[in-house]
């Protein structure tokens, strides 16, 4: 039998983060996943990677994290996920903080979906460049993953860069919590071997089919 999971966009009007995921967890799903966006710049120079106008509910997105740490704490089963974090806009050791300290209020229930965002502007604003969004991700995990899994951590890269630190609590989940890539490209693959333990596909008029077939014969261009 197959997992089910549901992803959705909670908001400050929808059926709130705890009383999802008690339904959620009640029904039989194996896990419940939000999405992230920090804010959207009115611009809008961005289009919607889906086509047409931008909805709604994409401006009223809940920190996933917060609405994540609820729906944990009033579960026993469910696992919780982002999907996905746009790891670019955020602090890289702020963020390996916040995710270990969910995976230990999951007591290792948390899955980290990540991605690189498609919104130019949004991403400025937190001030990154759009043509950078990739390599910050691919050292922002890497560091990560320093500093969950070592007792003094330290990366020196171009985009992320500290010198020895200290930093507990480290993830339930020995070396930190599984690492999915929410993205495609023809780069996708690659980096999903390379940094990422797995893959969460969109059906967002891509080859989803071309793309199992060429991970799984492990071409990764």
């Amino acid at each position: 039998m197959p997992d089910f999971g549901i992803i959705t966009i909670p908001t400050h009007y929808t059926l709130q983060p705890a009383e999802l995921a008690l339904w959620a967890e009640a029904q039989g799903f194996e896990s419940l996943w939000f999405g992230e966006h920090s804010h959207i710049p009115t611009s809008r120079k961005s289009p919607f990677p889906l086509g047409g106008e931008l909805p709604q509910y994409y401006k009223e997105f809940f920190d996933p994290f917060v609405g994540l740490a609820s729906a944990a704490a009033v579960t026993k089963k469910l696992k919780v996920g982002t999907s996905v974090c746009l790891v670019p806009e955020h602090n890289t050791i702020n963020l390996a903080k916040m995710v270990s300290c969910l995976d230990r209020v999951s007591n290792g229930r948390f899955i980290f979906g990540i991605g690189a965002g498609w919104n130019e502007e949004e991403m400025a604003d937190h001030g990154i460049k759009f043509a950078d969004r990739w390599k910050v991700t691919r050292e922002s995990i890497y560091a990560m993953k320093e500093i969950w899994t070592k007792d003094v951590a330290e990366y020196h890269g171009k985009f992320v860069n500290f010198d020895p630190l200290w930093s507990w609590p480290k993830p339930v989940q020995a070396g930190g919590p599984p690492i999915l890539l929410g993205a495609w490209s023809k780069f996708v693959p690659k980096r999903v071997v390379e940094y990422c333990d797995g893959w969460i596909p969109g059906d967002i008029g891509v080859d989803l089919a071309g793309g199992v077939d060429q991970s799984g014969s492990g071409k990764t261009g």
